[in-house]
């Protein structure tokens, strides 16, 4: 049986209608290839250590494969287009128990 993979990213951008765009364009994506978001831009509270995302997003997906299979997708691609040179993500893909 596959282990959840979960993809943390940690958001900045300079151009609020292209990100706007972007996540259009990316939860289609990401619904596409069976992927959730669990947390997209919710208030947080650091309890330890120096962290201070900026905008974090949480996603759930079936498998890791299946993970990399959307971040490498033809749809996915597009998403990344529309935020190229407005935004920068930290991003990283965990699996889950």
């Amino acid at each position: 049986m596959s282990k959840p993979a979960y993809m943390i990213v940690n958001t900045r951008s300079s151009d609020p209608d292209r990100m706007a765009e972007y996540r259009k364009v990316a939860q289609a994506a990401v619904e596409q290839y069976g992927g959730r978001y669990l947390v997209r831009g919710a208030p947080y509270v650091t309890l330890e250590g120096d962290w201070q995302p900026t905008r974090l997003v949480m996603l759930e997906f079936p498998s890791m494969e299946i993970a990399k299979t959307f971040y490498d997708s033809p749809e996915y691609a597009v998403a990344r287009e529309i935020r190229a040179g407005v935004s920068d993500f930290d991003m990283l893909l965990i699996e889950g128990l």
